[in-house]
């Protein structure tokens, strides 16, 4: 990009056109090793063969219990964790397998939104210098055309560009995020990686952020894939949510449609399980549906699908099998997938239960 000494002008993150696909993984498998050799030292399954799919625009939740394997899979995406097993391919390009330049194409085009606005900012820079320094690190545009990019990143955040000589511990945690998400749009790329980025927030805060990331989304056209334990947040935020259960994925689809029919019985258990303060607009999943025993330990899941240790409608095939993504029955729509044996009884007993949608 040629310097200039005016300021940058937002264009659009990205010349994909809506619907293509600009980000995919293929059968990732990723696993960690604990302890410091010999007998104590244990593997430990964090991702084990998800495949999913980003297009340019759209915005993609991902929810599920801790430890099921949500921020691996982000790293993943990113370049800050490798696969063992898998692809990832940006813009059609294989990058896990890629040369240099290629691997620095996704570093641009995909950024991430961390978790912890405490820990993510350098305490010992300015705002100026974090927000800057992914343009520093790619040589883009003079020292001058740096700090009006910056300025012009903070107003598009919602922060006073006069901020910038101030350093992090100076501001609250929904700044510090702002300031993070910030300097992911430094290099106006097409997807941004968000890892939780309002579960150390309170709760007015979290609505803030998100209305931040929204806004961005209609604004540059990027594309979000976001992570998040707050299944409401999820619900306001993405076109399409999957739930991860033990580093797989158990459902996937429009959100309108896991939301109101979830067709896995643990995504059912899930969504009966989140608060919602005014009930009568609940809708289907108003009871409580209680599962039984604790989440099987990921050094050791259990054969078959992983959920049949706590599943109210485990079988013998569940136990052996191991469940494929596929459509609940020929009446559902395409764009839904469940990995589940008997996903058409789950939807049965669920309007059983709770009344059809």
């Amino acid at each position: 990009m040629p310097a200039t000494s005016s300021p940058h002008t937002p264009q659009p993150a990205g010349t994909a056109p809506p619907g293509e696909v600009v980000l995919e993984a293929r059968d990732l498998v990723k696993t960690f090793t604990t302890g410091r050799g010999g007998l104590s030292r244990t593997r430990v399954s964090s991702v084990d063969g998800i495949s999913l799919s980003l297009r340019a625009g759209e915005s993609l939740g991902i929810v599920g219990e801790s430890g099921c394997g949500k921020s691996t899979l982000a790293r993943m995406l990113v370049g800050l964790e490798v696969p063992d097993l898998g692809s990832i391919s940006y813009r059609g390009h294989d990058v896990t397998a890629a040369r240099r330049g290629d691997r620095r194409l996704l570093r641009r085009g995909v950024q991430m939104v961390f978790q912890d606005p405490y820990t993510s900012l350098d305490p010992r820079m300015t705002v100026l210098e974090i927000v800057g320094e992914p343009l520093t690190a790619s040589r883009t545009g003079t020292r001058a055309w740096r700090r009006e990019r910056v300025a012009e990143l903070l107003s598009l955040v919602g922060l006073a560009p006069d901020l910038m000589e101030r350093y992090p511990h100076q501001f609250s945690g929904g700044q510090r995020q702002r300031i993070g998400i910030a300097r992911a749009l430094a290099l106006e790329p097409e997807v941004l990686v968000c890892d939780e980025p309002v579960s150390a927030l309170d709760v007015s805060v979290q609505a803030q952020v998100v209305n931040v990331l929204r806004d961005l989304q209609r604004r540059l056209g990027v594309t979000l894939l976001f992570i998040a334990h707050d299944l409401s947040v999820v619900r306001h935020v993405a076109d399409r949510v999957a739930v991860m259960y033990l580093g797989r994925i158990a459902e996937i689809g429009p959100t309108a449609t896991v939301y109101e029919a979830p067709a896995h019985p643990y995504t059912q258990a899930l969504l009966s399980a989140s608060p919602v303060v005014d009930r009568a607009r609940r809708g289907r999943m108003a009871a409580r549906i209680v599962l039984d025993g604790d989440p099987p330990s990921p050094t050791s899941p259990p054969p078959g699908c992983r959920f049949h240790t706590r599943c109210r409608m485990a079988r013998d095939d569940c136990r052996t099998d191991v469940p494929s993504l596929r459509r609940p029955s020929e009446a559902q729509e395409r764009a839904r997938l469940a990995a589940c044996h008997h996903a058409e009884d789950a939807l049965t007993r669920l309007e059983d239960v709770f009344g059809p949608a």
